[in-house]
């Protein structure tokens, strides 16, 4: 967990208190947690784990699942990522694929289309300094829209799924506290367009009014949006960092292989998951002395996985994939095949290119704010038009100023981080909504779909 979502410290915030955050997320996943690749288990056992039939419990049984219960309210019972298996995780797998079907052509134009209108508002003639998280989430909120009502985002619906969008992000990286009542909004709304018949795909069968709703807020209107979100913040980020790739692609933007090859460094470097937790129905081996028993939780460090295997690892080296194909490395942005990959992973790519593209077209980007993996600065970059030529000195004061800003903000953040992390994870072992929710389950309940954390 504590790789997952808690963000790197600086060179200059103190290792004791890293080191303090860090235990306190790790102490969530119990006695009985294994984390792979390790020390003693490489990557090969990794894939072999991942891909195992017996890993496929999505959240009964894990202590971590309360906590990503928390933070993905409302209804994380019915959201396709913690669904368990069966008839109704397929109905939802469907209705997914339903939704995301259509020409790759129409969703590359829709997407850049959402980001021309973002873009519109910013300033044509200067520079201007944004956070790139929160400059693309409107973008995708309104393109996420688009996917599941088949018209236009009206800005009333955007705002909503924006702040909804915002609020998970920002307390998954503990940054702020989730506000259930914000969130809560856009379960209204949804349920007015679902119950109304304004959603023209065949939702799932098996799930009751609010449960359908719940599965759009948190597929499409959560995940959707801020992992699209924080992919193109890193995309954007990283050829703010690196000028020369980023003006190869700038100049060549019909270079799909070349988009190609800086998404495929991109995702390695900074792959959007931390932990993927799964719970295990059965033994399954991990050497010749050891067998992980039915109920273990095994996560899955893809930062770990992705520094193996490679030369320089932690170098931005798009050019190794001229030699490499992302099928045969230790290479997995979009989760493993065997088991339920991101039901995105062919979407994603072309719209984060129609993005990428747009954004190009007007600007050059440059940053000096740190990059990581959690991205908590939200990515500080200077867009600077094409059309504007800004004086070198003022240039480089900008540059100055995002460095030294950025600087300071790692030491307050980490501090917040701790405080409000801490807070977070003891309300929601108060909570345990995971576990209540199965309690409630194997008793033969109905338990209610509301947000946690509201009253009952």
């Amino acid at each position: 967990m504590s790789r997952g979502t808690a963000p790197d410290g600086t060179w200059w915030f103190p290792r004791a208190v890293v080191a303090l955050r860090g235990a306190i997320f790790e102490k969530v996943n119990g006695d009985r947690a294994v984390t792979l690749p390790g020390a003693t288990h490489g990557p090969e056992v990794f894939e072999r784990v991942y891909a195992h039939p017996a890993a496929v419990g999505r959240s009964a049984g894990a202590g971590l699942s309360d906590l990503f219960w928390y933070w993905l309210s409302p209804g994380p019972e019915v959201h396709q990522e913690h669904l368990e298996p069966g008839e109704r995780y397929e109905d939802v797998a469907a209705a997914t694929r339903r939704i995301l079907a259509g020409s790759s052509a129409a969703h590359e134009a829709a997407a850049a289309r959402a980001v021309a209108r973002v873009l519109d508002e910013l300033p044509g003639h200067r520079v201007s300094l944004v956070r790139l998280r929160d400059l693309v989430m409107p973008a995708w909120a309104e393109f996420s829209y688009e996917l599941v009502f088949r018209e236009p985002c009206p800005a009333r619906a955007r705002e909503l799924i924006t702040a909804h969008a915002g609020d998970v992000i920002d307390s998954l990286k503990c940054t702020a506290l989730r506000h259930p009542r914000r969130r809560a909004r856009l379960t209204a709304y949804l349920h007015h367009r679902v119950a109304a018949g304004d959603v023209p795909h065949r939702l799932p069968a098996s799930l009751s009014l609010p449960e359908q709703v719940h599965y759009l807020q948190g597929t499409f209107f959560n995940t959707a949006v801020v992992q699209l979100s924080e992919a193109t913040a890193h995309l954007l980020l990283a050829l703010a960092h690196h000028p020369g790739v980023q003006r190869r692609l700038a100049a060549d933007p019909a270079d799909a292989t070349g988009f190609a090859h800086v998404l495929d460094e991109t995702m390695r470097l900074f792959p959007l998951f931390g932990i993927a937790h799964r719970i295990t129905r059965g033994e399954i081996p991990l050497d010749e002395d050891t067998v992980l028993p039915a109920g273990t939780v095994v996560c899955f460090s893809y930062p770990d996985y992705h520094a193996t295997g490679y030369e320089r690892p932690a170098e931005f080296d798009p050019g190794r994939w001229t030699s490499l194909s992302p099928r045969d490395a230790h290479h997995i942005p979009f989760g493993m095949a065997a088991n339920r990959p991101c039901p995105a992973w062919r979407l994603s790519p072309l719209v984060l290119r129609a993005a990428t593209r747009e954004v190009l077209g007007r600007f050059r980007l440059e940053s000096t704010a740190s990059h990581t993996r959690s991205i908590p600065n939200r990515a500080p970059c200077l867009l600077v038009p094409h059309t504007a030529a800004p004086a070198p000195r003022r240039l480089a004061a900008l540059r100055g100023y995002v460095r030294l800003r950025d600087r300071a903000e790692d030491v307050t953040r980490g501090l917040t981080q701790l405080a409000l992390g801490t807070v977070m994870v003891l309300h929601a072992r108060r909570l345990r909504p995971a576990a209540r929710h199965f309690d409630h389950a194997e008793a033969g309940g109905c338990p209610a779909s509301r947000p946690e954390g509201e009253p009952r």
